[in-house]
Order: structure tokens, then sequence, then C-alpha cells
């Protein structure tokens, strides 16, 4: 069997039993970074073997753990913090293991966007999930399909380049477009600020933000 396991985000508390007794069970953990998840680890009291893969040599590493997945092993994968293969890493080894015949149950449990997307206050019985942009090459044509979507559109983005993002939002969507940004969700410092992309790009301006950052975008009127 391979579990898919999502891992906090924030408080440590969000964690499930079901979520602690799989790790505690399963011959083998996959982890992005071995260093993060010990301190989960450790902190549950969990002392599975830790192995790491993560968006580096995933394509590598897969074909074995499917091999020793179809040879009878119980394999977790878990990332850094969420559920894998949502903006991190999981799809391919999931695909192969599926592909295989092998097993797959994926346990609910933490996701950034979806807390964020329903304290923004804007619609959510119809939404997209855009990720991560591209940084460079494609990026221009991603927002403006964005912004021509009906519904609400999520976009994760690190702090550093949250104003510019939110200014090319601005420049395709219309400055009076209503966002949220959520941060540092199920942490103590979490925060959301809703308001136009214009009155967003204004506080962040005259507030550095930190954290990791969900955006929630209105869809086209």
């Amino acid at each position: 069997m391979l579990y898919i396991v999502p891992t906090p985000v924030g408080n440590l508390q969000d964690m499930t039993f079901r979520a602690i007794e799989t790790l505690k069970s399963v011959d083998l953990i996959l982890a992005e970074d071995t260093r993060t998840s010990g301190i989960l680890l450790q902190h549950f009291d969990i002392h599975t073997p830790l192995k790491s893969h993560h968006k580096f040599n995933e394509h590598e590493t897969s074909a074995d753990i499917v091999e020793r997945l179809k040879a009878g092993a119980n394999i977790a994968l878990i990332s850094d913090a969420g559920t894998p293969a949502i903006s991190d890493p999981g799809f391919f080894l999931t695909r192969a293991a599926a592909e295989a015949g092998v097993e797959i149950q994926c346990l609910p449990g933490a996701t950034a966007f979806v807390p964020a997307l329903v304290d923004s206050g804007l619609p959510n019985n119809h939404f997209y999930f855009e990720g991560f942009l591209p940084q460079k090459k494609g990026r221009q044509t991603r927002l403006q399909y964005l912004a021509q979507l009906d519904e609400t559109f999520i976009v994760y983005e690190s702090p550093f380049r949250l104003v510019k993002t939110l200014e090319q939002l601005a420049a395709v969507c219309g400055e009076e477009r209503k966002a949220s940004v959520s941060r540092e969700i199920s942490k103590v410092h979490e925060e959301t600020v809703r308001g136009t992309l214009t009155e967003l790009i204004t506080h962040f301006k005259e507030k550095a933000p930190k954290g990791e950052i969900v955006i929630c975008i209105a869809g086209k009127e």
C-alpha cells in the first residue's frame, strides 16, 4: 500500500490521529526534506525510517519504490507541509504506483488553499486552483487566462514576489477586482487581508509580508 499522508501547514496539532498511526505503522516514510519531517516525527514519537523523495530525484527513485511496494512493503509519502502532489512532489510516484497496480490511499488532511478560500469571503461554490504561476516562460499567458475565468481562482506565492504578482494581476484583471491574501495559515501570526487588488498592493507595500502566501481572486463579473 502507498499512503499519501498530509502534514500540518502550520500548527502541529492539525495532524490527524489516523495520519500519526499510519506513519507509525508503515515500513518506510518518503519525505520531501528529511530534516523538516524529522522534527514532525520526533514531536509525535514516530521512529519509522525516512528516505528523501523530492522533485529533484523523484523520477530516479520512483521505479525502485514501486518495486518495493509490489513486493509487499507499506510506504507513506509526506511533503514538508500540506497534501503531497498539491503543488508539491507526489504526482509522479502516485501515477507510477497506480499504473503498476499498487493500492493507494490518500488520507484527508491539511491543504493550504481550502481554509484560504473559505476565509476569503469570495464565492466558492466553483473555483479554480492554479497553484504557483510560472516564473518566466508562460507567466503572462497564464495570467491572461485566469483573468477571464468566471469563478474565484487561487494562486500560491512567496512573500518576496507577492507585491509584483498582485500588480500583474491588477494589470490583467483590473485594479478593482476583489481578492484576498492569506498568510501563515494555522500559525500564530495567521492573517487574511481582503479588498481590491489596489488596496492589497498598498497594504503589502506598507507592510512587508512574511510566510507562505495564498491569493484568492474573484472571478470576472
